[in-house]
């Protein structure tokens, strides 16, 4: 538990100093000016006191125990200064210092050391390099932190692995004039973890919403869990730096290639948490989020006194998946006699620029009670001829029954209008500047909607496979030191687990090449297979439509010719003309399992970049979706007369890819590139398999 973290009813500081722009000395300061409610002791061995408070000597000295410790010394002070801290019961201790792990070897010796001393005594350590934590409940009002930010209670809590990006977004909700909850930075995280915070924060009563901010994942298993079980009881937001990271230049599969970093999005989709891309927008969201309901649905009843906003707000919110529905006739009925004869009562309620409170509220009575109606969004600006009073306190008044979400793009100027803005920030309405700003905090509850009421569907348990026969191939190559797997091992384990392949045979010599040839019949691909040619293509070791068998033989002789200085085997198939080219693949990342892509394939997979990822295990549902989810979904689905792909037998392949992998962890990157995809069947044509 780290109740006694956030909630500390005593806080002392080594490193105590009478400086005023020295963090020892804005610890304190900060403690006094957000009015902490317990006591707070500063550790100086030289001066009497420190901003007014009476100074000791050392930790040892303090008359009470002590729930949390600033550590604001030299590094190699920290080691010594946990132990001490340990042996006179301080519970927890936020090292701010840095100097650690982040610069280098000696750094992470004294880090080791100081986690060692810590856990020896069961003192919980915070960072080291961090800021600290912030608690807003007025029973404490705990800033020990040397930010620069006070922000008034509120439901959104804070947690970022960057202390700059923390405070950027803790700036960023209190000039919203929107309160904030909870705020911690964790530095080097090197005992109290992110995922430990959001677990707490999860049973925090008064935490509404998390924001997220991280870089990395120490443990991606640990951190799935605990987010899977906190984003199915309340909302977390979340950004991931590093998205477009090149660490897979090294991939031998275009799966590799085309993952780049986007593994920690896929583990927020897993596990239900809402993903952003912009720092401000998420922010704006989390404000919806802290004093709205949950929608229950994709349509928008959309309510405007002014109509170039409305347009722009319609643009936003159908782009963000969103419907905007006509309105009942009873609807209409009710409209007619409430609203002045220059309104529009269809959908969008263009309640016209004199509106006042009456006509808003009739507006709001009947968004409301519309069935086919999921939330509420408002266009409001304020004319000085209508009394907008009155009209906040019907939108505050109506919010909270909190029947359905209400958004407001509130458009006025706030130095004039203060008891108005007053009215609808107390009544917990969510009021933006922009259009398309409350357009898409809308978009994103929805989405959160989605998210969890979403059909996981069922991960099929295939009984087709032979898992132990490809455990030996594997097993093999392993003991023989390759990595790369020979044609006829990857061919074999798709056999193995009845994924359709076009008919195939391999080869040694000349002659073989064209008994296999004679078997399959013509027309035939033919294919150097060596473990150095990984793209076969592009080093011109594939020829295709060999529709005889003298032209069988001229490619055979030209391709032994042309790889002479490489052991080869003649790598011979089927020609499938006529189909789709696909590509599914599967990528293994450290602590989170494979990653599963699907897209268009061919030689301009990596052009095209038409692809998708999940994260295995993939239910039937999630195969479909990312069927689903490529651009070029409509020519699989079939387009100007042309049929369709058989979705079914996609389907399969990709569960059977995501089976494979997770019964052979081995696997590090497959690539099935391409698999022909027709109107009532598939069949991999290329495949490569690294372990």
């Amino acid at each position: 538990m780290l109740q006694s973290l956030f909630e500390p009813r005593s806080v002392a500081i080594i490193g105590a100093s009478t400086k005023e722009l020295s963090i020892g000395n804005v610890i304190i300061k900060n403690l006094q000016k957000f009015n902490f409610t317990g006591n707070i002791y500063p550790i100086n061995p030289k001066a009497p006191d420190v901003r007014g408070i009476k100074a000791y000597k050392t930790i040892s000295d303090v008359p009470e125990d002590i729930d949390v410790v600033h550590l604001v010394i030299p590094p190699d002070r920290v080691p010594d200064a946990i132990e001490e801290c340990g042996r006179v019961g301080v519970k927890n201790v936020i090292i701010n210092t840095a100097g650690f792990k982040e610069m280098g070897e000696h750094g992470a010796a004294l880090q080791n050391d100081f986690v060692a001393r810590g856990k020896k005594y069961g003192v919980r350590m915070f960072g080291p390099n961090c800021q600290g934590i912030i608690n807003t409940d007025p029973e404490f009002n705990a800033y020990c932190d040397f930010t620069f930010t006070y922000p008034k209670p509120g439901n959104i809590s804070i947690v970022a692995q960057s202390g700059g990006v923390g405070a950027v977004i803790m700036q960023n909700i209190f000039d919203l004039d929107v309160g904030m909850r909870m705020y911690a930075s964790n530095g080097n995280a090197c005992d109290i973890s992110i995922p430990e915070i959001i677990k707490y924060w999860g049973d925090d009563d008064e935490t509404k919403v998390i924001i997220l901010y991280i870089e990395s994942l120490d443990d991606p298993g640990y951190f799935m869990d605990v987010a899977r079980e906190v984003a199915a009881k309340k909302p977390i937001l979340a950004m991931n730096a590093g998205r477009t990271l090149e660490g897979a230049k090294a991939a031998t599969s275009h799966t590799g290639g085309l993952a780049g970093g986007i593994v920690t999005d896929l583990i927020f989709k897993k596990t239900g948490i809402l993903s952003f891309k912009d720092t401000q927008e998420m922010c704006q969201a989390a404000i919806a989020f802290a004093a709205q309901p949950i929608p229950r649905g994709k349509r928008v009843g959309m309510i405007t006194n002014t109509g170039g906003p409305a347009i722009i707000a319609t643009d936003e919110l159908v782009d963000g998946g969103l419907e905007i529905p006509e309105l009942s006739a009873k609807a209409e009925e009710v409209l007619k006699k409430t609203m002045f004869a220059s309104a529009s009562i269809n959908n969008p309620i263009d309640v016209v620029a004199t509106a006042g409170a009456p006509e808003f509220r009739s507006a709001l009575d009947v968004m409301m009670n519309e069935e086919q109606i999921d939330s509420i969004y408002i266009n409001f600006v304020t004319p000085p001829f209508v009394d907008c009073e009155s009209v906040a306190k019907e939108f505050a008044e109506v919010s909270s029954k909190r029947i359905k979400p209400i958004v407001c793009n509130y458009m006025t100027d706030k130095a004039q209008w203060v008891e108005t803005t007053k009215i609808l920030s107390d009544g917990g309405i969510p009021f933006y500047d922009f259009p398309g700003t409350a357009a898409k905090a809308l978009v994103a509850l929805t989405k959160y909607y989605e998210l969890k009421s979403r059909d996981k569907g069922t991960i099929p348990d295939f009984k087709d496979i032979n898992a132990d026969a490809v455990s030996a191939i594997i097993s093999k190559a392993k003991a023989e030191g390759r990595e790369i797997l020979s044609s006829f091992e990857v061919y074999a384990i798709l056999d193995y687990y009845n994924i359709p392949t076009s008919e195939w045979f391999i080869a040694e010599n000349k002659a073989d090449a064209m008994l296999g040839a004679e078997k399959i019949g013509y027309p035939l691909v033919l294919k150097a297979d060596a473990p150095e040619l990984v793209h076969k293509s592009d080093a011109g070791g594939v020829v295709l439509n060999l529709a005889s068998a003298i032209a069988f033989s001229s490619a055979v002789a030209q391709m032994s010719q042309k790889f002479s200085d490489i052991k080869h085997n003649y790598f011979i198939q089927k020609f499938m003309p006529g189909g789709k080219e696909l590509i599914i693949g599967a990528k293994s990342e450290k602590g989170v399992g494979h990653m599963i892509m699907f897209g268009m394939g061919g030689i301009y997979v990596e052009v095209l970049k038409d692809v998708c990822f999940e994260l295995a295990p993939i239910s039937d549902t999630e195969a479909l979706e990312m069927i689903t989810s490529i651009k070029m979904y409509p020519i699989i689905k079939g387009v100007r007369g042309e049929k369709g792909l058989n979705i079914q037998s996609i389907m399969d392949v990709i569960l059977k890819i995501s089976k494979l992998v997770q019964n052979h962890p081995e696997i590090l990157e497959l690539d099935l590139n391409p698999v022909m995809a027709f109107e009532n069947s598939v069949a991999v044509v290329d495949a490569r398999i690294k372990i």
